[in-house]
């Protein structure tokens, strides 16, 4: 599961602000407490001596090191309790909790070389925040509505239309709660106003909910941002392109309206068979049939459309008009 470097740094810069955050309530919690009841102070200077001496004791040599040892254990014991029941009586439980705003971390985000769970869950809010930043929604999978397919059989297919965008929505659904780097890649098909886009917005959520890093941009967009980094200089573009080759999920919304091309070819070309290779999943939606992408972009990438993506059918009649007579 590979997270992006900036969403990484965003995530540690919080965890290190609430790491902060809780040390410093805990400071003053405790200046509060030394305040209202002097004695915790000495107590806390005495533990301190305590551990000084116990140190000195682990080093004494003869017989009487034992024995030293065991004297500053009760008196540190003695202390301990002490304490404790002064903070039961004057204050409110967990007033002076100082514990760590991780118990695995210590909040460092890191348990030896491995990302703790603290850092990873700041990480894939980050990386949910990156859908928001990419006009991504807030579609669900509970908002589909199959009821805007007609129960019917399409003349021209021979199929139930809606039997049909239910299959396609399980399929969707599975896709997204299922999802992992090797999930596959889906070609979505069909005409305008079937779903694509909301659908492919569904499966951005879930995938980002579950942790993987994920890039949705539409077709005019991506094209826009690999030119300008390649031509441009353009350093937000260039992190950008990155982002497209190695996220765990890439989402290209409606391949066909971009302005096309030499570069925009080549480009698509690049990316496709990149992602290919390297095995990472990839989702495109096109109004195009087969056909018209082969002449539009060229057999190769057709080929590749064909040959590594699950073509999943989206049929019916524009939901955008359906909506409009409703009105």
């Amino acid at each position: 599961m590979a997270y992006d470097s900036e969403v990484v740094r965003r995530a540690r810069e919080r965890l290190a602000q609430a790491r902060a955050e809780r040390e410093s309530e805990n400071l003053r919690h405790l200046m509060d407490a030394y305040g209202r009841v002097p004695r915790l102070r000495e107590i806390d200077l005495e533990l301190r001596r305590s551990m000084t001496a116990a140190a000195r004791a682990v080093f004494t040599a003869g017989g009487d090191g034992k024995g030293a040892m065991e004297s500053v254990k009760q008196a540190n014991l003695a202390l301990q309790q002490e304490r404790q029941a002064l903070i039961e009586e004057y204050f409110e439980e967990g007033y002076l909790d100082d514990s760590p705003i991780c118990d695995h971390c210590g909040g460092t985000g890191y348990v030896g070389s491995a990302m703790c769970e603290c850092l990873r869950e700041l990480c894939r809010q980050e990386q949910k925040r990156e859908l928001t930043f990419l006009n991504v929604g807030k579609e669900t999978f509970d908002q589909f509505r199959l009821d805007y397919y007609p129960d019917r059989i399409d003349p021209n297919l021979g199929v139930n239309v809606r039997a049909v965008m239910e299959k396609t929505f399980q399929i969707c659904r599975r896709y997204g709660a299922e999802f992992t780097e090797r999930a596959g890649n889906l070609l979505f098909s069909g005409g305008t106003g079937l779903g694509k886009t909301f659908l492919s917005a569904c499966i951005a959520r879930a995938v980002a909910d579950r942790g993987y890093s994920v890039m949705y941009e539409s077709a005019g967009h991506l094209f826009a941002k690999l030119e300008r980094a390649k031509f441009g200089g353009d350093e937000e573009a260039r992190r950008d392109a990155e982002k497209y080759s190695l996220c765990d999920l890439l989402i290209i919304d409606d391949l066909g309206t971009e302005m096309g091309g030499q570069f925009t070819t080549a480009a698509l070309y690049t990316l496709v068979n990149d992602r290919i290779l390297s095995g990472k999943a990839t989702i495109v939606s096109t109004n195009l049939t087969t056909e018209e992408l082969e002449k539009r972009y060229s057999p190769a990438i057709a080929s590749r459309l064909r040959g590594n993506y699950r073509r999943i059918p989206f049929i019916g009649e524009d939901i955008r008009l359906k909506k409009d007579r409703m009105l």
